[in-house]
């Protein structure tokens, strides 16, 4: 008799079929995993570009720890090692964001081109990575975050804006669109410490602007907290579904970054917040068919037109 086949071992499933499905996961636990588990969480959850296209030990690098801390932290989710997980990742590029890799090479090999290149190089790079970051807002963000919050906006009796450290230029911005588009805004301001207290004056048809990013403002935190107690709408912009936002948040908007840099650009925060408030002037402006936000300089120049016609 001829000696039988060995049937091939079969390949274990993957423990989560999906990329939203891992996120979910890391989410869920976040609170219970370690430090560096933490770190590494959030590096993953908030680049998952890079994971899906580079080493592990490129990943590791970039995000300050050994590679073996990122094949144990696959393992501590149910994965054999960090491939098998860059594989769900992968799948996801794939269908997300097809023409992505191409992209990212281009970037990096523009990176290295102006590398040391004294202060225009810096600009450079500040410049391209902007481009990847507004690249990935486009992708992260979906039109109906962007209708709720929309519609919550318009419907808010107030509406309350807070961000403090490096989302405080956001916050202010978000304030100067949305009054110029008629809404009553009341801006958070940490100055003299009253926040917290006139975030109290917050009551039911309010809604709550929360905007904060690694490392993240406590008084912006606790504020939301507060508000999601309490029940009032809370739209959130923060850097991924880990962040200390994310439970308070009706509406969550995520502008992915890396772990830290000091040169991190507000370029997407800003255009985020323009399209918020593009998004509202639309559904107050049904007629229009392209949404308006007036500048104090043309209401100026409006007013004095009126003023010489009565005159």
């Amino acid at each position: 008799m001829g000696k039988e086949k060995a049937t091939p071992a079969a390949v274990p499933p993957l423990p989560h079929s999906s990329y939203e499905q891992i996120v979910n996961e890391i989410t869920r636990r976040y609170p219970q995993l370690s430090d560096r588990y933490q770190q590494a969480a959030r590096y993953i959850t908030q680049n998952p570009n890079t994971v899906a296209l580079e080493s592990i030990n490129a990943v590791a690098a970039k995000c300050g720890m050994h590679p073996s801390v990122l094949v144990r932290f696959a393992q501590a989710f149910g994965y054999s090692g960090f491939k098998q997980m860059q594989s769900v990742f992968q799948t996801r590029l794939a269908t997300a964001a097809p023409g992505y890799n191409e992209r990212i090479t281009a970037l990096e090999v523009d990176l290295k081109k102006n590398h040391h290149q004294g202060s225009l190089g810096f600009l450079q790079s500040l410049v391209i990575r902007d481009i990847a970051t507004l690249q990935a807002l486009i992708t992260s963000t979906s039109e109906q975050d962007l209708d709720a919050s929309a519609q919550l906006l318009k419907a808010a009796e107030t509406i309350y804006i807070s961000g403090q450290l490096r989302s405080e230029p956001v916050a202010s911005l978000l304030r100067y669109m949305l009054t110029m588009l008629g809404r009553r805004v009341v801006l958070l301001d940490a100055a003299g410490g009253l926040a917290p207290q006139m975030a109290s004056h917050m009551r039911d048809g309010d809604v709550l602007i929360a905007i904060a990013f690694r490392h993240y403002a406590k008084e912006v935190i606790a504020i939301a907290d507060d508000a999601a107690a309490r029940g009032l709408p809370v739209v959130a912009i923060t850097d991924g579904p880990l962040s200390p936002l994310a439970k308070s948040a009706r509406v969550l908007f995520n502008v992915p970054e890396e772990e830290y840099s000091f040169s991190r650009s507000l370029a997407a925060p800003v255009c985020l917040a323009q399209s918020i408030a593009l998004a509202l002037a639309a559904v107050l402006q049904p007629e229009e068919q392209e949404p308006q936000i007036d500048t104090l300089t043309a209401l100026e120049k409006r007013e004095t037109g009126r003023k010489r016609g009565r005159s």
